[in-house]
């Protein structure tokens, strides 16, 4: 009988060249402590025997429930001063797919997209129509001031007198493989930050910055998501895994080269169907951890680490 690879979960928080210019001390801190926070809640659901999913949509929730990332609470804002966020998952086992783009008032926009994987009939619901299936679905709304922070009210300015460096990119996300050999993956996305109102970039599109199957491995990227939707980012790694046979690093990284080719930049998680696992990124910095059963959570933050 086959032994299958050991349970584990990868995490990200956004990949970025601004992150050194506006972490304090203090900062870094909370951000590791807060990346250390999600690998921990999927590490809790998959030592309990729970799916690649459970604990993919547990971590990306602690990554929206803090402030620190660019996703749920301290989301950037539009032109507009708006907050409209996109999240997606994919469980690879199906495979099954959920996704909402636009959402002004979802606390858990990763919640969402789940529920309309698996109560909707459906796969993708946008904005005023998604927030009513929300409803539906028994997620209480909250106020657009819940996203407001300092921080991100400081990034909306500097970015209208295009004076900024961004923090991140736009999203974080997590991917895992559970006891039963099964692939999942979550991402959230709060969106660059003065975009066009209505911009939709990759993570919710399936293939492109979110993409999972048990045949190949599970994908969560984090970057500039038009160049991300251009390559079919997400998807094209899968298709290296399993059509070339290529490792997820190797994969990853020829993808990652084509982006900076067209003037991007960005990250990846992946695990495979083995258990092996990358988290490659083009910029100063991507919030990282991971764990595997049998090890310990590892986080990180600088290319350096």
């Amino acid at each position: 009988m086959t032994k299958r690879p050991a349970p584990g979960i990868v995490v990200h928080g956004g990949a970025g060249d601004g992150w050194r210019s506006v972490l304090s001390p203090a900062g870094e801190k909370g951000v590791r402590a807060a990346i250390r926070r999600a690998v921990g809640a999927g590490r809790r659901v998959l030592e309990a025997g729970g799916s690649a999913l459970d604990a993919a949509v547990a971590a990306v929730v602690v990554l929206e429930d803090d402030p620190h990332f660019n996703a749920g609470r301290g989301a950037s804002r539009n032109r507009d001063g708006v907050c409209e966020l996109d999240a997606a998952v994919m469980d690879g086992s199906g495979p099954g797919v959920g996704a909402v783009a636009g959402v002004r008032h979802v606390r858990n926009p990763v919640k969402l997209a789940r529920a309309v994987m698996e109560q909707s009939g459906n796969v993708f619901l946008i904005g005023a129509g998604a927030e009513r299936f929300a409803r539906e679905a028994g997620l209480r709304p909250v106020s657009e001031a819940y996203f407001h922070t300092a921080a991100s009210c400081r990034e909306w300015q500097l970015a209208l007198g295009r004076q900024l460096a961004a923090r991140s990119c736009d999203t974080v996300g997590a991917v895992a493989l559970d006891a039963v050999g099964n692939l999942a993956a979550a991402t959230s996305t709060g969106g660059v930050v003065g975009k066009r109102p209505g911009r939709v970039g990759d993570c919710p599109v399936v293939g492109a910055g979110t993409y999972a199957d048990n045949s190949s491995c599970a994908v969560s990227a984090t970057g500039i998501g038009e160049h991300f939707v251009r390559l079919l980012a997400a998807r094209e790694i899968a298709g290296r895994v399993l059509d070339r046979g290529e490792t997820p690093i190797v994969a990853a990284k020829a993808l990652l080269r084509h982006v900076v080719a067209k003037g991007g930049l960005g990250g990846f998680v992946v695990i495979d169907r083995r258990g092996r696992f990358a988290a490659p990124f083009t910029p100063d910095a991507m919030p990282r951890g991971w764990w595997f059963r049998g090890k310990p959570v590892t986080s990180a933050i600088w290319r350096e680490d």
